[in-house]
């Protein structure tokens, strides 16, 4: 083969290797935008950021106060602390964090929240140095996190938090949803290790004791639930049964925000409405 064959033959390798790459993405501006996604290599613009309004979100008023008034302080670049949400399903953790935000934007905050996946962890020091090049306060929320049992994931989490190499820049606070106060399960197989069981407990602890901030939420009783579905009813132009909405709650066996707010959608149903 002669060295214009070979240079022809090399030349449609590339072309095709260049077909089959994907295209560089674009670097998103994280001066502006109100939330955005972060999928472990660049963070992606949510548009729109539209989460519940938070004079919506009812029975967890001390919560709601506590969380504004961190996050406001964040957003003006006061002292601020890592926040954990945590307690019963469908209380309204992951919506408050959100909803807090908002409320601060529509205030003229310059504030954003990214969205981070709680399997990529790994990967927070590299977002970490690209909020670092702003001026603009950051509030990263990862939602629902877990960890496997004797994964290396909840050290990882503490050096981020404090005093590790990959700490989180001052522009950035962690708000992080759990269904355990404690994040880390903690197995009574610990209590019969026979090497230091109460190191082992102590190390999963000392993670939630990292948060500055931590606010539980805890199953609504029947008054909470009523007041829930009776502000979403007059917000929404709804009537509601009192007797039929206990009903539903009864047949799903929980009490809580998620399920009022379900109980709403099948009343608009009912009602031939739309509900945005």
């Amino acid at each position: 083969m002669t060295d214009e064959n070979n240079k022809d033959v090399l030349e449609r390798i590339a072309n095709a290797l260049e077909r089959l790459a994907p295209p560089a993405a674009n670097p998103v501006d994280l001066s502006s935008g109100d939330a955005f996604l972060w999928d472990g290599r660049t963070p992606k613009r949510i548009a729109p950021f539209q989460p519940t309004d938070i004079d919506l979100l009812t029975g967890i008023d001390p919560q709601k106060s506590r969380l504004l008034d961190n996050t406001s302080r964040h957003a003006q670049g006061h002292a601020a602390h890592d926040v954990l949400l945590w307690g019963s399903r469908g209380m309204g953790k992951s919506a408050l964090a959100k909803s807090v935000v908002r409320a601060l934007q529509a205030q003229g905050k310059d504030i954003a929240l990214i969205e981070a996946p709680s399997d990529h962890l790994e990967t927070l020091p590299a977002l970490f140095e690209l909020l670092a090049s702003t001026k603009r306060s950051f509030i990263i929320f990862i939602d629902d996190i877990g960890f496997s049992e004797g994964s290396g994931e909840p050290r990882t989490l503490r050096s981020m938090l404090e005093g590790g190499a990959s700490q989180r820049p001052a522009n950035v606070r962690l708000y992080i949803t759990s269904n355990r106060r404690h994040i880390v399960s903690r197995q009574m197989s610990e209590q019969d290790d026979p090497v230091n069981p109460r190191d082992a407990v102590d190390d999963q602890l000392a993670l939630s004791d990292r948060f500055g901030l931590r606010l539980g939420f805890h199953a609504a009783s029947q008054d909470d639930y009523l007041a829930i579905i009776a502000r979403y009813a007059e917000t929404h132009g709804l009537d509601y049964d009192r007797d039929d909405a206990l009903l539903w709650a009864k047949q799903r066996g929980s009490r809580s925000g998620r399920v009022a707010w379900q109980y709403i959608v099948e009343l608009a149903g009912r009602a031939d409405k739309f509900l945005a």
